[in-house]
């Protein structure tokens, strides 16, 4: 498939830019968009308007909505917070780190015919600028901050967009369905985030 001609993203919205002509066909380059997000310098003042934490979780924080084609959000990880084993409900998922660390853990699917602990396949820590890229034909993954000190955040895109997705249990492989939700939209906190689900990323 041919490659569309693109210059390095300078700032966030340059980056916003070059994704919405990438996704304005229907076929999905993954090597492009995994190197154009990568080509993206993080600046904390671009994005940290977009950024919510929570005391106790992970938050999910909408940026861009891609026209439909694909959301574009930062996910905000204090101290030691993670996320469940999860899915991608047949969507590609890149995450980029645009502050700290993050570490993610890839599963292989649970075996109906077997019951126990989900396989791991492997483990990797994601530093700064990294782009990172799953699909459900890749496997499961599970992603964390695993300081105590510092808080992380990461620039994730979906394409498509979804709104479910399943969780997992390590040690039995048992899944469940989630809503997924947003804590803000466009740098606005959201009213009925509070108590909503939030097990992706």
């Amino acid at each position: 498939m041919e490659q569309t001609e693109v210059t390095k993203p300078e700032t966030l919205d340059d980056l916003i830019k070059i994704l919405h002509q990438i996704f304005s066909s229907d076929s999905v380059n993954v090597e492009e968009v995994q190197t154009i997000m990568e080509a993206y310098e993080s600046n904390p003042q671009e994005w940290m308007k977009f950024a919510r934490f929570d005391q106790y979780r992970y938050t999910r924080n909408l940026v861009d909505d891609g026209n439909g084609k694909f959301n574009l959000m930062i996910l905000c990880w204090g101290e030691g917070h993670g996320s469940s084993i999860h899915d991608h409900t047949n969507s590609h998922c890149f995450m980029k780190i645009l502050q700290g660390q993050l570490k993610e853990t890839l599963f292989m699917w649970p075996d109906s015919k077997s019951h126990g602990s989900m396989k791991q396949k492997s483990q990797r820590v994601l530093q700064d600028n990294k782009c990172a890229y799953i699909s459900d034909s890749i496997g499961l993954h599970r992603v964390e901050n695993v300081s105590h000190t510092e808080r992380a955040c990461s620039l994730h895109l979906y394409s498509p967009p979804f709104q479910h997705c399943q969780t997992f249990d390590q040690r039995t492989g048992h899944k469940n369905p989630v809503k997924l939700t947003f804590w803000s939209k466009y740098g606005e906190k959201t009213l009925h985030e509070t108590t909503a689900s939030q097990e992706n990323n």
